[in-house]
């Protein structure tokens, strides 16, 4: 079977696939990190909002920081790269949801991105909200990224995926072939 060409990831692909999983994978990791220490905040954060049932603020204020450090930490070494990525996206589309309704229902949040959250005065959401929401799109943009190409360069997941073009790749009867970076190869 000939390789095709155009299966290949270009050279700037995988650079841009690598800042894009640091930049994603840095923010959800220190986000996390951050509200470890105090759960009862992250909660206190999420019940802020008014979105959720009460019953439900609990778990998902407790779980978010434990789900941003594991998505944080698949990135940042680029193992399921793909699935990481599109998880970091939804996170990021379920921030900007939660911070644009609080803007449209005239709440003055501190959005509890990176620990604490609560009420602020409003003149200070008003100039905060547009750049939360817009950090939180260039963050859905790199989550998407990875979702369409997530073959990166310096990426555990290159040492355990056949190479992108690769008859290993394309054939899953030779799957088992000793994988190189293929993101050196031209």
């Amino acid at each position: 079977m000939t390789t095709p060409t155009t299966l290949a990831p270009r050279s700037w692909q995988g650079w841009v696939g690598l800042a894009a999983r640091l930049l994603l994978g840095g923010v959800l990791l220190v986000a996390g990190a951050l509200k470890l220490p105090a759960l009862g905040e992250s909660v206190n954060a999420v019940m802020a909002y008014r979105l959720l049932p009460y019953d439900l603020v609990p778990v998902v204020g407790t779980a978010l920081p434990f789900v941003e450090v594991a998505l944080g930490l698949l990135l940042l070494t680029g193992t399921y790269t793909r699935v990481a990525g599109i998880l970091g996206g939804l996170v990021m589309v379920a921030f900007i949801i939660a911070i644009a309704s609080a803007w449209a229902r005239g709440l003055s949040l501190d959005c509890g991105c990176f620990g604490g959250g609560g009420e602020i005065s409003p003149e200070a959401a008003r100039a905060a909200y547009p750049w939360e929401i817009a950090r939180d799109v260039g963050l859905l943009a790199c989550g998407v990224w990875l979702a369409l190409f997530p073959r990166t360069r310096f990426a555990v997941d290159n040492l355990r995926l056949p190479p992108a073009g690769s008859d290993a790749a394309l054939d899953p009867d030779t799957a088992d072939a000793r994988p190189t970076d293929p993101l050196t190869t031209a």
